[in-house]
């Protein structure tokens, strides 16, 4: 069967710098960094006392009081994020068929917040048990795209996704599969986190993950730098709409850029390293690139991965020379997680807006906080460092990966 063309038709973000696509976009250009000391709960005994925190958000102008207490804050931002990019593509008109747009939302962790209380409660109380009847369904990670379906009437596909920190790259083909088989006219996809809690920022302080820059939390998350330790918590959501190239055309619908591959491997090594020679990273670049019949020579820019951490950021980039070989040396490179931290289930969806908004303007949004090269990393590359560039773009690549060895990559191109 010929595959139907898959398109960028909406798109919404919640995020650590900016709590709309216009206002994120913005401050990623101006090298905007969302890190701060938590506020959510005291941090004071923890080894990391900062994080990219949502800001100025209250639930209250979104969700009906009574419905928001029926959920996690995980939830909320996935709704909200949804919201935006709905009515950006003009999807939430009763002139679509409602029966063919699913909703395809993912998260990597999922309500802690409400399972860290109850079970708190629980632990201190005398042993009855009394639990909040909401308790499952605000924790469930699926409860979000069932949460969208609702508000919006969607019948179509409708399930979540769960991959660590590849989750939201991972609703995305999901959701590009789909359409381009046929088997949905649009498909509301992206991620949602919300894990800066005791539990959340305690574990990853145990993986000894995090950066621990108390002193000057906007400078922490630096990737590529010699001086980086750990990667920056955030939380918030993004969402894109993908839809059927002709369905997008005969509505009239705005029209982003055209999403023509993804591509999804395994490290096969180990629970939170990556592997030292990159091989997952190599084989999801090739898959990626095979999918959409494309040759490393005709991307511009990479959004990688690149969490600051003192492994990961120097494998990515040698895997990504391995497979681009002397194009790598033409490649725009950034990380964006180096100004909104990273948010686990929803990098892929907020740092694939930063693709699509790349193709749009063709501009690169900067790395950050880039001040100490690091003899690891070939300083040949353009690191897009500390300032965004304008340079012509025509296809865009964006990483993300996971603890487990997830590996997954979409590609944007413009139409």
């Amino acid at each position: 069967m010929q595959l139907k063309r898959v398109v960028v038709t909406g798109m919404g973000a919640l995020t650590p710098i900016g709590n709309d696509v216009s206002t994120y976009w913005t401050n990623l250009l101006a090298g905007v960094s969302g890190a701060a000391p938590i506020t959510h709960f005291d941090a004071s005994k923890f080894k990391t006392r900062f994080a990219c925190e949502v800001k100025g958000f209250d639930v209250d102008n979104f969700i009906d009081k009574k419905e928001s207490r029926k959920m996690d804050p995980f939830t909320h931002y996935g709704i909200v994020s949804a919201d935006e990019a709905i009515k950006d593509a003009g999807l939430d008109s009763d002139t679509v068929d409602k029966d063919r747009i699913g909703v395809i939302f993912g998260s990597g962790i999922g309500g802690i917040k409400v399972f860290q209380e109850e079970i708190t409660s629980y632990n201190q109380g005398d042993g009855t048990p009394r639990f909040n009847p909401f308790f499952i369904p605000k924790m469930i990670i699926d409860i979000v795209p069932g949460h969208i379906s609702m508000r919006y009437g969607f019948r179509g596909p409708n399930f979540a996704v769960v991959s660590a920190c590849a989750t939201g790259n991972n609703a995305l083909i999901d959701a590009f599969n789909y359409v381009r088989l046929g088997m949905a006219n649009a498909i509301v996809c992206g991620g949602t986190e919300s894990a800066i809690t005791p539990a959340g920022v305690g574990g990853f302080n145990a993986c000894r993950a995090m950066s621990e820059r108390n002193d000057n939390p906007t400078t922490a998350s630096r990737p590529f730098d010699k001086e980086r330790d750990g990667f920056v918590l955030g939380e918030g959501a993004g969402c894109i709409i993908l839809e059927e190239y002709e369905h997008a055309k005969a509505r009239g619908a705005k029209i982003y850029c055209e999403m023509c591959g993804g591509g999804a491997s395994a490290d096969a090594y180990h629970l939170t390293a990556p592997h030292p020679e990159g091989l997952g990273v190599i084989n999801v670049l090739k898959n990626v690139l095979q999918d959409a019949h494309m040759q490393p020579s005709e991307i511009d820019y990479i959004n990688v991965h690149g969490t600051s951490t003192p492994v990961g950021d120097p494998a990515e980039l040698k895997a990504i020379q391995h497979v681009f070989g002397e194009s790598a040396y033409k490649l725009n490179i950034s990380s964006t997680k180096s100004m909104t931290g990273h948010l686990l289930g929803a990098a892929g969806a907020i740092e694939g807006i930063a693709a699509v908004m790349s193709l749009v303007h063709q501009i690169v949004p900067p790395t950050i906080n880039f001040n100490t090269p690091d003899e690891a990393i070939d300083q040949k590359l353009n690191l897009t460092v500390n300032k965004a560039q304008k340079r012509q773009i025509n296809a865009v690549i964006s990483n993300t990966f996971g603890f487990g060895g997830h590996n997954a990559s979409v590609l944007f191109r413009k139409i």
